[in-house]
């Protein structure tokens, strides 16, 4: 087994086996559900270039003149609309991705490995992490964000965290990173086994929708590559689930501010439907590997609401994959894919 081993300095010796390690990162939450905690969570968020792209002087401005006095009440009653006894959703929910990862790394794996779990904004955070696992011997590390689709203001975001916590270490780790994995067989794979799963459990409603998070438009025509990577996702699973074009559709969620996002809207979207005619609707949110705010209230409880009250019957929110089965095993296919080459993943 590779072992890092130095001597030559008064007896300096470092013999610890070295290890592999996957640091899993999601979005983050706050650690309560009141204002007090959201604000500095909001700050966080708010304040990363990566997601607002504007002039900082200004942005800064809005933030703390405006947002941060208004919005943390507002989040706050959404967060305890969903919010557990054990705490977020978000958070419970990695967690539990993350040990059942471990667990199966460790099986299929001859070498030594560790999974991590980071968020990018809140605690606990990417360079506490990052510096743990080197203290714990990690010497090789692959970073897996847990957004299935590449945008700046996410993925984007996670790398600029990875690169400055590796500023401040002696030693860096060999570094690699899962980009996306929006068109990974696995994964489509496992989002169609968890729908169809559902049907079977619950009936089939007259439309699925698909609601991805949104961005600003001008994030897309600047570059960003997520409007393409929804799409390929949303056509690979409509293929893998036998659907007509008609039968599945695809929106986007959570814009904020007065620009145009990415369109269709999911809430002008359910509403449409329900003018239409359409009595029932399942909604799957293919950007979310677990459930959190935006699944929870945001669609199974605001979205629903608003279907109900344009004429629907009912709108059903099919669960993120969250630790199921079908995505640890898509996960840890697509980490030993990554980690092709290290010691701790080929050697016999």
């Amino acid at each position: 087994m590779p072992r890092s081993h130095y001597t030559g300095l008064a007896g300096l010796s470092d013999d610890r086996p070295v290890k592999a390690g996957v640091l899993l990162v999601n979005l983050g939450t706050p650690e309560a559900a009141t204002p007090r905690a959201v604000r500095p969570y909001l700050a966080e968020f708010l304040g990363d270039p990566r997601v607002i792209e504007y002039p900082r002087w200004l942005w800064w401005l809005i933030l703390h003149g405006v947002i941060l006095r208004i919005r943390p009440r507002r989040s706050a009653h959404a967060y305890q609309r969903v919010w557990t006894p054990q705490g977020s959703p978000l958070r419970v929910g990695s967690e539990a991705l993350a040990a059942a990862l471990q667990e199966e790394l460790a099986r299929r794996m001859p070498g030594p490995v560790q999974v991590a779990l980071a968020m990018r904004y809140g605690q606990p955070s990417v360079k506490s992490q990052i510096e743990r696992l080197q203290r714990e011997g990690v010497r090789r590390l692959l970073v897996l964000p847990l957004y299935p689709q590449y945008s700046a203001t996410s993925t984007g975001s996670v790398l600029d965290a990875v690169a400055d916590s590796l500023k401040t270490l002696r030693w860096p780790p060999e570094l690699r990173v899962v980009n996306d994995y929006h068109d990974d067989p696995g994964h489509i794979d496992a989002l169609a086994r968890s729908i169809e799963n559902w049907w079977q459990a619950n009936g089939r409603g007259e439309r699925l929708l698909l609601s991805f998070h949104g961005i600003p438009e001008r994030y897309v025509r600047a570059g960003d590559p997520y409007l393409l990577q929804c799409g390929a996702t949303a056509r690979l699973l409509r293929e893998r689930l036998g659907l007509q074009p008609s039968e599945l559709l695809v929106s986007f969620q959570s814009r904020v501010g007065r620009e145009p996002w990415l369109q269709p809207y999911t809430d002008a979207t359910v509403r449409e439907l329900a003018a239409q005619g359409i009595k029932r609707i399942d909604v799957a949110c293919p950007g979310f590997a677990v459930d959190c705010l935006e699944t929870l209230e945001e669609i199974a409880m605001q979205n629903r609401e608003f279907f109900i009250e344009a004429g629907g019957q009912d709108l059903r929110y099919i669960p993120a994959l969250n630790d199921s089965r079908g995505q640890v095993d898509s996960l840890a296919g697509l980490a030993l894919r990554h980690m092709q080459g290290w010691p701790e993943r080929d050697e016999a």
